[in-house]
């Protein structure tokens, strides 16, 4: 099964002025070098992106200006180490391209991609066709002073299932190929569904 890949940015995704969830939310400092940064972000969306990655539904990678300090909000957030989308510094203004640079990648291997950036994600244009024209890409471009929110998670939960679904038929559909190839006898219809 190919798994899907979610792209995950921090400022105004995660860290955000309003994160709401209905629970009061959770502030701490990172430090890059000498300067601190205040965050700030609902726990039970953390809650889910722990539990999303510890059932390896998905791989979540950082695809953040946050990438080279990940290690920072990972223990704000108390996340396990994730996958970075590069890792060396990169100012804002080169961090789009590169973020778009990062999903492409992931489209152009054939996985289900998911990328959520409140700046970055396309919702309409070219870009956004050439991302979702396949079908196995869910982009979400939450609003920055709120980030995502209980929704958005169950999007990506029922397109992370729904990616697992294909991926399943897709890999009894090979094997009923590469049977035949082989002089196999064929199953039933009912057998590659089932």
């Amino acid at each position: 099964m190919r798994q899907a890949v979610w792209l995950l940015d921090v400022d105004g995704v995660v860290n955000v002025t309003r994160p709401g969830w209905g629970a009061a939310p959770c502030n701490g400092t990172a430090h890059v070098g000498a300067v601190e940064y205040r965050l700030r972000w609902a726990p039970a969306l953390i809650d889910r992106i722990r539990a999303m990655h510890r059932a390896g539904a998905v791989e979540i990678r950082w695809c953040s200006t946050w990438c080279v300090e990940a290690d920072q909000v990972e223990r704000l957030f108390g996340l396990p180490r994730l996958g970075r989308s590069w890792t060396h510094e990169m100012s804002t203004s080169t961090a789009a391209g590169a973020k778009l640079g990062a999903a492409r990648e992931v489209v152009a291997q054939g996985r289900p991609l998911i990328w959520t950036d409140d700046a970055e994600t396309p919702t309409s244009g070219p870009v956004y066709e050439e991302l979702t024209a396949s079908g196995r890409a869910l982009l979400i471009a939450p609003l920055p002073n709120r980030g995502l929110q209980p929704a958005h998670l169950d999007q990506i939960e029922a397109f992370v299932a729904s990616a697992a679904a294909s991926a399943e038929v897709d890999e009894t559909a090979a094997l009923h190929t590469a049977r035949r190839l082989l002089g196999e006898p064929a199953e039933s219809s009912a057998d590659l569904i089932g």
